[in-house]
């Protein structure tokens, strides 16, 4: 029987859905995190519980060819990424395989056989959007990514994933507050000033820099700070400083004051200009997202003239976009700023048949229809627990033809069409995306249709 502490050697037979490499020893199952299949490894045992253990790794002993470095193993060594390790092709051979597991093992579609997954461009620095944690290392303030279960922060000498705007300016803001000995939180203690830096990038290479500290109210020298850093980088267009005084792991405080420059920064997706504040939700990865939304519009038959719901809208991008052909589009989404920011971005872009609904969908979906309004279709991009499932009892009572249906977290999405199924509904088409290169993480989109009997 495996014991903590154990050292011992394992083939990886597969990656599993989550990212982890699996393993045998003695006919017992061992997860071993950044490893590959046919790596042959030396293990350290960190658990065993009663079916599986999990081990990381010690040593490569023999590098899987689809591995792209054999010296590197660790999660600090490929910067928090935890598909890193894998060439490209392979992370999307992977990815398209845990996806056809859930769906088999779940949605309980046996014969199932997923698409090729959709690669994305940038493999590197396509992320708009990162928030770092501060730290203190050697006397120096640090940022960078929480060890794997962990809260002790490790530093990169780049982020990969960051734009490279983005990665500028956490450089240059480490260089100033240095220089100024700035205190650092500890949430241990509950003291110290600096939190967390967040930088929103878009495609003209502009920036909007959120720093979160732990106080009631803002000191100017914070400010001046800021002020150097703007100074020294004139792709900021926009600061804010976020107050989050209170003892918990939400990043982004109550109160975001702006201190320089545009209250939002703008994006362009299909034509329509977007705004972004600090706390919208917003694509991460916008060249990918134009792909990702064309895909699921063209899975509709015919949205000319219809009435749509635009369930867990966002900042209402997809709803938008589908507004230029629809007759109404009604945005659903329970993040307040998300549908504010919508609703300036429609108004700008001169959208007058979309209406922004503030609420949580099963709930406002329900009014909708009891006030008698006309309902065609849906599309759905849910936050990764799913949808809840009287939502699905909505979609069968209101006899739909067919909803889309764009998931961050393949699991769920499988649990949701076996409920789909249940109602009378079947998944018609399916199209894997990779949004996130370099992560285990994959997208997909789906049109579900009612069986007609």
């Amino acid at each position: 029987m495996l014991k903590v502490s154990d050292i011992i050697q394992i083939k990886i037979d597969k990656i599993v859905f989550g990212g982890e490499g699996l393993g045998y020893f003695n006919d017992f199952a061992v997860f071993v995190p950044m490893s590959v299949p046919e790596d042959e490894l030396e293990i350290e045992i960190i658990s065993v519980k009663k079916t599986y253990a999990r081990g990381l790794i010690k040593n490569i002993i023999k590098a899987s060819p689809e591995r792209v470095d054999s010296h590197k193993f660790t999660f600090e060594d490929f910067y928090g990424c935890d598909f890193a390790m894998l060439k490209y092709e392979s992370q999307l051979k992977y990815k398209r395989l845990m996806v056809e597991e859930v769906m088999k093992k779940i949605a309980g579609l046996s014969d199932i056989q997923v698409n090729d997954v959709l690669a994305s461009e940038d493999i590197y620095n396509y992320r708009n959007k990162i928030i770092e944690p501060f730290s203190v290392y050697v006397n120096k303030i640090i940022t960078g990514f929480f060890k794997r279960k962990s809260h002790e922060v490790f530093e990169v000498d780049e982020n990969i994933l960051n734009s490279k705007l983005g990665n500028r300016i956490i450089k240059e803001l480490k260089e100033i507050l240095n220089k100024n000995k700035i205190s650092v939180y500890d949430e241990n203690a509950h003291k110290g000033i600096l939190r967390n830096i967040m930088i929103r990038t878009n495609s003209n290479n502009e920036a909007m820099v959120v720093l979160i500290i732990n106080s009631n109210k803002i000191t100017e020298n914070i400010k001046k700070l800021l002020f150097k850093l703007r100074e020294n980088i004139e792709e900021i267009k926009s600061i804010y400083i976020s107050l989050n005084s209170k003892k918990t792991n939400t990043v982004i405080g109550e109160k975001n004051i702006l201190i320089y420059g545009e209250k939002s920064i703008k994006e362009n997706i299909n034509g329509i200009e977007f705004h972004i504040s600090p706390t919208s939700f917003f694509q991460i990865n916008v060249k990918q997202a134009k792909r990702l939304y064309d895909i699921a519009i063209s899975f509709f038959d015919d949205i000319d003239d219809k009435y749509i719901v635009d369930a867990y809208s966002g900042t209402g991008t997809i709803g938008m976009i589908m507004a230029k052909k629809a007759k109404k589009v009604y945005a659903i989404e329970i993040v307040k700023s998300a549908s504010e920011d919508g609703e300036k971005t429609a108004k700008e872009n001169g959208i007058k048949n979309i209406e922004f609904i503030n609420g949580a969908v099963e709930k406002e979906l329900v009014n909708l229809i009891n006030n008698n309004q006309k309902i065609d279709t849906i599309i759905f991009d849910p936050p990764r627990k799913g949808l809840e499932a009287s939502i699905i009892v909505t979609v069968a009572k209101l006899n739909l033809k067919e909803v889309v249906y764009i998931s961050c977290n393949p699991s769920t999405f499988a649990r949701d069409v076996k409920l789909f199924s249940e109602k009378g509904y079947v998944l018609k088409k399916l199209q894997a995306v990779d949004m996130f290169p370099q992560t285990s993480h994959v997208e997909t989109i789906a049109l579900i249709q009612r069986v007609e009997t």
